[in-house]
């Protein structure tokens, strides 16, 4: 074989670097297929949940409105037992804090299998909240992430009272801190009610983050398959209000 015929035998089946990226995005998503026991033809346990990011933030906040009237709908997990015990499909994904009083299934007005939920005090992005909402859009297909904050947190009144006089929480809260801190030195130096824009700068930064996280949240924002968005739930009357 001549030297032209071997050069164009290697260009011809050597590997690129284009066939390279695409075999390795390839097997992630045959390894997500196969996490979730996917099957293409198979109809998802839950088809009025197959939605845009649009109508998915419309659904929820068309839900909370019932929910502060009063006048949430009746849910029969009886007759989706069967349906959910095969899989979910859940509309929208929340990441909030575990406060007590924040329920999200009930402050959107929704049955079993709709929303995906991650808690932790301070409704911050962490490794495992942001790895599980990776799973809810790579395997789950949901569009929608919502941030949800609340009014009166007092994992970011915590935060702000630990930086202010240089205490340390006791055992395990300090990461707590740690994860709000970023969003209570950005408003310390503004005056006012630091609490209130400290919840609102926490819900800011965690929407930007989550949107920004590589390689799959940011990659499905980028496709249009992904909204992240983010409110807060006021206490007083349920209502969640939008700030991003």
């Amino acid at each position: 074989m001549c030297e032209l015929c071997r050069q164009n035998k290697f260009h011809r089946f050597g590997p690129s670097r284009r066939n390279l990226l695409f075999g390795a995005a390839s097997t992630v998503g045959l390894l997500f297929a196969n996490a979730a026991g996917a099957k293409e033809k198979k109809a998802p346990p839950k088809p009025q949940n197959v939605l845009s990011p649009a109508a998915s933030l419309e659904r929820l906040l068309k839900g909370n409105a019932r929910y502060v009237e009063g006048v949430s709908l009746r849910h029969d997990f009886k007759h989706e037992r069967e349906a959910l015990a095969s899989g979910q499909n859940p509309y929208a994904a929340i990441l909030s804090c575990a406060d007590s009083r924040i329920a999200p299934e009930y402050a959107f007005d929704s049955g079993r299998g709709d929303l995906f939920v991650c808690r932790v005090a301070g409704n911050f992005a962490n490794t495992e909240s942001i790895a599980s909402l990776e799973y809810a859009v790579a395997v789950l297909n949901a569009p929608l992430i919502l941030v949800l904050g609340h009014d009166s947190c007092g994992a970011v009144d915590a935060a702000i009272k630990s930086l202010k006089d240089d205490t340390t929480l006791p055992g395990h809260m300090p990461s707590l801190v740690t994860g709000i801190a970023p969003a209570v030195k950005a408003v310390s130096q503004q005056g006012g009610d630091t609490l209130s824009k400290a919840i609102r700068q926490n819900v800011v930064d965690n929407v930007a983050k989550l949107s920004a996280a590589t390689p799959i949240l940011s990659a499905a924002v980028e496709q249009g398959k992904l909204k992240v968005a983010g409110g807060i739930y006021r206490l007083g009357d349920g209502r969640v209000d939008m700030v991003t």
